[in-house]
C-alpha cells in the first residue's frame, strides 16, 4: 500500500507536526493530491462512472438520511440542535472538501487495501485508516469510521465519488447542527483538537 502510507504520513505528518509550527496546508494538500492523482494515473481509477452514478447516489441516499436524521435527532435529545448559520456557505465548502477526502479514501486507499484484502477486510481497514487521522476528536474518530464503513460499501459496487461527496458534506452539516463546539471539537483533529481548551 505504498501510495497510502505515503499519504498517511503526509497527512499526519501535518497535523501533529507542521500545523502547530503554522506552516500552511498548502503544500501537504499538494502533496496528497499529487500522490492521489498519481496512483489515479497508474491505476486509471479516477471514482467517476458515469453508469454507476444513478445506483450509487440511491445508495447514497439510502445510507446518509438515516444518519443525518439519527445525528439531528441525538441533537434535538441533547437540546443542542441549533442553526450554525451560513447552510448554504457552509456546504459550498464541505462538498469539495468531502470530495477530496472521499477521492483519496476511495481511488487510493480502499482500492489498494482490495489489491491486498477480501472485501470486507479492506472496507474495515480502510475505514480504520480514515479514522486514525481524525484523532484525538472522539465524535470525528466515530462518525468518520462510521462513514467511511459506509461509503467504502457503496463505492466498492458502484464506483462514483459524486454522491459520497455530497453524502460526505451533508453528514458533516448535520454535526454542525446537531452539536455545539464543546462536542465537534470545531471539527478540528491532531494538535488543534488538544489546543482548544488552552
Amino acid at each position: 500500500m505504498p501510495f497510502t502510507l505515503a499519504i498517511l504520513a503526509t497527512i499526519l505528518s501535518y497535523i501533529w507536526i507542521l500545523e502547530p509550527l503554522g506552516i500552511p496546508v498548502a503544500a501537504p494538500a499538494g502533496a496528497v493530491v499529487v500522490l492521489a492523482a498519481w496512483s489515479g494515473l497508474r491505476t486509471r481509477t479516477l471514482g467517476l462512472s458515469l453508469k454507476e452514478l444513478i445506483p450509487a447516489t440511491k445508495a447514497a441516499v439510502l445510507f446518509t438520511l438515516p444518519a443525518v436524521l439519527a445525528v439531528l435527532a441525538a441533537g434535538f435529545a441533547r437540546g443542542t440542535l441549533h442553526d450554525p448559520g451560513s447552510l448554504v456557505e457552509r456546504l459550498a465548502v464541505l462538498l469539495p472538501w468531502g470530495g477530496a477526502q472521499q477521492w483519496v479514501l476511495q481511488t487510493v486507499v480502499l482500492r489498494e487495501a482490495r489489491q491486498r484484502m477480501s472485501p470486507v477486510t479492506s472496507i474495515v481497514i480502510a475505514a480504520c485508516l480514515f479514522a486514525i487521522l481524525h484523532l484525538p476528536n472522539p465524535l470525528l474518530t466515530l462518525m468518520t469510521f462510521v462513514g467511511a464503513l459506509g461509503w467504502c460499501a457503496i463505492f466498492m459496487r458502484h464506483p462514483n465519488i459524486l454522491p459520497l461527496a455530497c453524502s460526505h458534506a451533508v453528514a458533516t452539516l448535520a454535526l454542525l447542527c446537531a452539536f455545539d463546539d464543546g462536542v465537534t471539537g470545531r471539527l478540528r483533529i491532531g494538535v488543534a483538537y488538544l489546543m482548544l481548551g488552552r
